[in-house]
């Protein structure tokens, strides 16, 4: 049984996804399966579908800031100010000295690199027009360094390079260091600022893995028979993480308690996922928060639309959780698109209100249900209400065969 200091919980969510721009707006945009998925027209590539986030980029610093930034430093910055107002806590309860901050990122720097070589192309390529901030735009620390610029925090930051598991990993290396009592608060999270640019959707493209449709916000459609892809979007999801000792203390509102997380290698394959690794890692997470499959109440999905990605998770999850008669599994991307290093924080957040609501909100746009994708209790198209929701299991998966599973339990002082 572990201590009240090395129990981690979850005290503060901030976020800015397509449609949502609120932690309770966020919530009831996928409880009633709308989608904001539009259609954008980008540079060289052309036009797709994307989703793309709404928020005041101005509230928690001054437009030259963000013009200096990055638009993933934005989202960033935004998100974290959201978490810390949601997480009502005192000004002086920690040092900053002492607080850690740690961002999951699937790439970084695309973005700028491409507007900078645009620029230049007017110049007659130029690099005396090359800009001076393209640097510090482009280092992979950039918006975990750019929340504690707006934040004036001193402690560790640094962003977490793990592919579309990213997010997850920023959660596990925060837990990790509140543990070991590196820093006495986290803040953790992942953003993704892919829809800025064309070379992602282009090469998406060229894998046969771009989603498309007549309607945009049929295009994500993660375990229908007709998927054709991924909907590519921005967005970013941040949590204020304490100790429960800590949280007790200030008698913060506690969303749920991290008690198992894994991370793992399938080692085959640059793109092609591996059911039997997916297995093994929410195996190695149930392990460790000392659960079985039929104690997990939510499996979150990582499917995003492939025809291959989607059903090795589902072969995954059939293996794993086959005597499992009261898990449900839902999908969050059908609602919102892939955004990348955010997909997995924005996913979880996406279920955690069901601890209070008993709710759980579907997985749309599935008209025809592909039988590989088949699994018992798939919430489809329509929220359900369950009795007494206690854990979520949240699964990421990237490319270069990185695998990760994170698991919430309902706070409980027992």
């Amino acid at each position: 049984m572990l201590s009240d200091n090395q129990r981690i919980v979850i005290t503060g969510v901030g976020l800015a996804a397509p449609g949502a721009s609120h932690y309770t707006e966020f919530r009831q945009q996928v409880l009633q399966g709308i989608s904001h998925i539009q259609d954008i027209d980008l540079r060289y590539f052309g036009k797709s579908h994307a989703g793309l986030c709404t928020f005041d980029e101005t509230r928690y610093r001054k437009k030259k800031e963000n013009k200096r930034g990055t638009r993933a430093g934005c989202l960033a910055v935004y998100s974290a100010h959201e978490a810390l107002i949601d997480s009502r806590l005192p000004d002086d309860f920690y040092q900053k000295s002492r607080i850690g901050v740690y961002i999951g990122l699937t790439e970084h720097g695309n973005v700028e690199t491409e507007n900078e070589i645009y620029n230049i192309k007017g110049f007659d390529y130029n690099v005396n027009y090359w800009t001076h901030h393209h640097n510090p735009r482009t280092v992979l620390n950039n918006p975990a360094g750019e929340i504690t610029l707006s934040m004036g925090i001193t402690g560790p930051h640094y962003t977490i390079g793990a592919a579309c598991a990213a997010g997850n990993a920023s959660l596990i290396q925060s837990v990790q260091m509140l543990r070991l009592g590196e820093v006495d608060m986290a803040i953790g999270g992942g953003v993704s600022e892919s829809t800025g640019s064309f070379g992602i959707f282009a090469s998406f493209n060229s894998q046969g893995a771009l989603a498309h449709a007549d309607n945009p916000a049929t295009a994500s459609r993660p375990f229908d028979r007709d998927r054709n892809g991924i909907v590519i979007s921005e967005g970013a999801c941040i949590y204020i993480l304490e100790t429960l000792e800590n949280a007790k203390k200030r008698d913060a509102k506690i969303y749920g308690e991290i008690v198992g997380y894994a991370m793992n290698s399938d080692a085959r394959d640059f793109v092609l996922p591996l059911a039997e690794r997916q297995v093994e890692c929410m195996q190695n997470a149930l392990q460790k928060a000392n659960l079985k499959p039929e104690e997990i109440d939510i499996v979150s999905t990582h499917a995003t639309g492939t025809k291959s990605g989607d059903i090795e998770e589902c072969k995954a999850i059939r293996k794993l959780f086959a005597d499992s008669k009261n898990t449900s599994v839902n999908n969050t991307k059908s609602m919102i698109g892939h955004a990348m290093g955010a997909a997995g924080v924005l996913e979880l957040a996406g279920n955690l209100p069901s601890f209070e609501d008993n709710l759980i909100h579907p997985t749309i746009n599935v008209d025809n249900l592909d039988p590989a994708c088949e699994l018992d209790n798939l919430v489809l198209n329509k929220a359900i209400e369950r009795d007494g929701i206690t854990t979520i299991l949240n699964n990421s998966f990237g490319m270069i065969g990185i695998n990760s599973c994170l698991i919430v339990k309902k706070y409980s002082d027992g």
